[in-house]
């Protein structure tokens, strides 16, 4: 019989901080009265034990993504209450299926059951969005996150959220704010419809997982690359090789958290205190010092979602 996996939050005196303040610039903060507090962890830590954790190791602000209509008043309340927190809104591409009422088998192989909320069609749902933001200017510095999920929905899901994406394509550049985009096993799609609609003019890859055509694209156009956990993984040799195409002023550093830990933390739940960890890695691929990385982190995470 296999050992139980350790699920408990990794000990902050593990995580030596940072030379420098940076942004986590996409996680998912636990929601007051949601019941969730990340994948397994053994006793729940709230948002606000998480950015204290997160300020002592030199995270001095965290943008938290509610793409799921239940999250969005919560996380406003939170970025209301909590200094260092700001928000991003959006509904997720996989959530946009559910609202269109499509129900079909991805390539994940999963059923994807809809919740209450989805009887909300998507254009309504798009529209709360655009109310939802514009009432709440200083505590929404981004859009999303949006955009395509090819593992996770079938052809017609696809559709809907392509028509989802474009939508918050057209609120970001409308409201002039960052675009936060969800590409998993899409860039071509995804490339595809930012050039055939127009980019927001701040655009950003969350959790960067393209290979060098990707990257060769943000470089091309000056679209954000935001890194996470997994550049430190081992197996990740061709993700480190498109990386080293952008040059540092179009990468961001984020945990989404609580998924994808950076080593040796691997399987724990993540959180924002942990992005030292892929801070310093991907300073060593860089060549700068941790300081210095930081500082260049900072001044991108500012010259995007701007000051607070």
């Amino acid at each position: 019989m296999s050992a139980r996996r350790e699920r408990s939050w990794v000990e902050l005196d593990a995580v030596a901080p940072l030379a420098g303040r940076v942004t986590d610039n996409h996680t998912h903060l636990p929601v007051a009265g949601l019941g969730d507090t990340g994948p397994g962890s053994d006793a729940p830590l709230d948002a606000a034990a998480l950015v204290t954790r997160a300020a002592s190791v030199g995270v001095a602000r965290l943008i938290t993504s509610a793409c799921e209509l239940p999250t969005w008043s919560g996380t406003l309340d939170m970025a209301r209450s909590l200094r260092p927190v700001r928000a991003a809104l959006g509904v997720h591409p996989n959530e946009a299926v559910l609202h269109a009422g499509i129900l079909e088998t991805g390539p994940d192989g999963l059923e994807h059951v809809p919740g209450p909320h989805h009887e909300i069609p998507l254009d309504e749902a798009m529209g709360l969005l655009e109310t939802a933001i514009r009432s709440h200017r200083e505590l929404v510095v981004a859009v999303g996150e949006t955009g395509m999920d090819l593992f996770r929905t079938g052809s017609r899901g696809a559709v809907a959220q392509r028509e989802a994406f474009r939508a918050h394509i057209a609120l970001a550049k409308e409201l002039d704010l960052p675009l936060q985009i969800h590409d998993r096993d899409a860039h071509t799609q995804c490339v595809e419809i930012l050039l055939a609609d127009g980019a927001p003019a701040r655009t950003v890859f969350h959790c960067f997982s393209g290979g060098s055509a990707l990257a060769a694209a943000c470089a091309e156009h000056g679209w954000y690359a935001s890194v996470a956990g997994p550049l430190t993984y081992p197996s990740n040799r061709g993700l480190r090789e498109a990386l080293a195409l952008l040059p540092d002023e179009l990468l961001l550093v984020e945990t989404d958290a609580p998924y994808l830990p950076p080593v040796p933390w691997r399987g724990r739940p993540n959180a924002s205190y942990l992005i030292p960890a892929t801070v310093r890695f991907l300073a060593a691929q860089r060549g700068l010092d941790e300081e210095q990385a930081c500082q260049r982190l900072e001044a991108t995470t500012t010259q995007v979602y701007g000051t607070w």
